[in-house]
């Protein structure tokens, strides 16, 4: 019988360069795995059934290469997605591991810097349209202060929206069609980053001079740093119709950024973002921004690419099962009963709909003897994930 968990294209599940590419090596310790080059990297992604692969413009090319060595690279990579039917769907600007951006990119105090990054952005944008990307994603690691006496962050707020305008105006000045995805994050590397949840890039955007170009690409674990419900903030952002890209993976609460695989730490968080992104229809990739343990060695960091997407074809099966479920229904049903007493007060405002708000008198103290079956409707989901329902 067929793996019904079995990932197809439709799902659009991809993988960066830098995620099962990932050599274990942390801050505290020396790499474990052998490096794998870009075209091994998508051979490996290929075999484990991805749609995708992503990349930083120096996961691909390195920073010195030169114009034929660039060329070379690239061709083989090309080679690579044609043998085995991937594609690059996200491209990004590497922007923060060189030491020239020690105090940030597009935010750094230096002008020459924030040209240089400018420079760099435009070339990696090129790359990205090269191979077909359609989503240029912009995480500011480096955009941030350990101290705020050297930084004015009105000045920083001005260079980085300088510097996306002018990025822009640059996709639709050499016609790439791209859409522009900011992705947050509340610190590290920098002791405090620039625009730290996704609510804040939201503000942010529409500062801007085509907010219609700029979106958000939320990460699981960049939100729950910030002690924040993930599924809320992608939400805000689908509500916004800025959900550009999608960032999946895991983490244990407000510590550093561990990048876990998806859903396997809380089920309960990755089983309500499945089944929101399913029951809004969002098409977008799913794209898995996590790595393999340090622990792993090769064989391991293919199972844990296969349990990325296995874990979210599961919970995609849950969130079927909860939308069949009789009893869930029943009660979500109760919860959200309406009598239709008050709908001559909703939709557009009117001065007569106002007035007679203020007149009606309520029963508050028949309203406050109103329960809601949470407890039992949370108990339900708790039996749904653990396969008891």
């Amino acid at each position: 019988m067929a793996d019904r968990y079995q990932p197809r294209p439709e799902h659009k599940f991809t993988f960066g360069l830098w995620t099962v590419g990932n050599t274990g090596r942390d801050p505290f310790g020396k790499p474990v795995r052998d490096a794998l080059s870009p075209v091994e990297i998508v051979h490996l992604l290929a075999d484990v059934g991805a749609y995708g692969v992503n990349f930083h413009d120096n996961d691909l090319v390195p920073i010195d290469a030169t114009s034929g060595e660039r060329e070379r690279i690239v061709s083989s990579f090309k080679r690579a997605l044609e043998d085995t039917g991937l594609c690059v769907p996200m491209a990004t600007t590497d922007l923060y591991s060189e030491s020239v951006f020690r105090d940030g990119a597009f935010t750094s105090n230096d002008p020459k810097v924030r040209a240089y990054a400018l420079q760099k952005a435009m070339r990696g944008i090129d790359l990205g349209a090269e191979l077909g990307a359609k989503v240029y994603v912009f995480w500011g690691g480096r955009e941030g202060t350990e101290t705020d006496a050297g930084k004015n962050p009105l000045d920083a707020s001005r260079w980085f929206r300088e510097a996306l305008n002018f990025l822009c105006e640059y996709n639709i000045s050499h016609g790439y069609g791209m859409n522009f995805a900011l992705e947050a994050k509340p610190n590290e590397p920098r002791g405090d980053l620039y625009l730290p949840t996704t609510g804040a890039m939201l503000g942010f955007i529409s500062t801007l001079d085509h907010p219609e170009m700029v979106g958000v690409n939320p990460e699981v674990a960049h939100e729950q740093m910030a002690g924040l419900n993930f599924m809320h903030a992608v939400a805000q952002a689908w509500d916004a119709g800025k959900l550009f890209h999608i960032d999946l993976n895991d983490q244990n609460g407000p510590r550093y950024d561990q990048d876990w695989r998806f859903g396997c730490h809380s089920v309960k968080q990755a089983f309500f973002l499945v089944k929101f992104l399913e029951d809004v229809g969002y098409s977008g990739s799913r794209h898995f921004d996590a790595h393999a343990l340090r622990t792993s060695d090769a064989e391991d960091v293919r199972a844990f690419a296969r349990g990325c997407m296995r874990t979210y074809l599961i919970l995609k099966e849950k969130a079927d099962a909860f939308r069949d479920d009789t009893r869930i229904q029943a009660l979500l049903a109760r919860i959200t009963e309406d009598d239709g007493n008050t709908t001559r007060w909703t939709g557009t405002y009117s001065d007569e709909k106002a007035e007679s708000l203020k007149q009606h008198s309520f029963d508050r103290a028949a309203l406050a003897l109103r329960g809601q079956p949470y407890e039992e409707l949370d108990q339900l989901v708790v039996e749904l994930l653990l396969g008891v329902r």
